[in-house]
């Protein structure tokens, strides 16, 4: 399937799509605490520009999407990042998240950016396996970190992951 892919950025012109698509995880349970995706001008305030991808298939239609908040507005988190990986549920499983994946560590190590981190509910596997495929890490496990509205307001724990680029020193 990835090489019926085409890795792009991100648009405005994209925002409804995208925010389906974060939306279809949101209503899946296992992709977030947040029950509704945002307005496309609260996403787009909170992503840093140069490393918001889009996977579109021949056809043109928006499979999935990645894109990266700061951690920190303090200078000494500069390259620290956390990520969102979005994959439309009819695309799963076909390569589409890794070669996203692999879109974002080319352009955030291009600009010095040494760690991307992640949060992902252990549950949710193949989102694990996948970010370990791509060389994530486990850091630890936040047990009980906060209730989630989706999933009867019940503690849920995440697995905290990251992946620190081996060529940004």
């Amino acid at each position: 399937m990835t090489r019926d892919l085409t890795i792009r950025p991100m648009l405005a012109t994209d925002g409804p799509t995208v925010l389906a698509l974060y939306q279809a995880g949101l209503d899946g349970g296992n992709a977030s605490f947040e029950t509704a995706a945002p307005s496309w001008e609260a996403f787009d305030a909170g992503r840093l520009a140069g490393h918001r991808h889009i996977a579109a298939g021949v056809d043109g239609a928006v499979l999935g999407w990645v894109a990266v908040t700061p951690v920190s507005s303090r200078p000494v988190y500069a390259g620290v990042v956390e990520h969102s990986l979005y994959v439309d549920p009819a695309a799963q499983g076909r390569g589409v998240g890794r070669a996203l994946l692999a879109a974002l560590i080319r352009s955030t190590e291009a600009a010095g950016i040494w760690t991307i981190q992640s949060g992902v509910f252990p549950e949710n596997e193949a989102s694990l396996a996948l970010h370990r495929s791509c060389g994530f890490r486990t850091v630890g496990i936040r047990e009980r970190v906060a209730r989630h509205a989706a999933r009867e307001n019940r503690w849920r724990d995440v697995v905290f992951l990251e992946r620190r680029s081996p060529v940004v020193a």
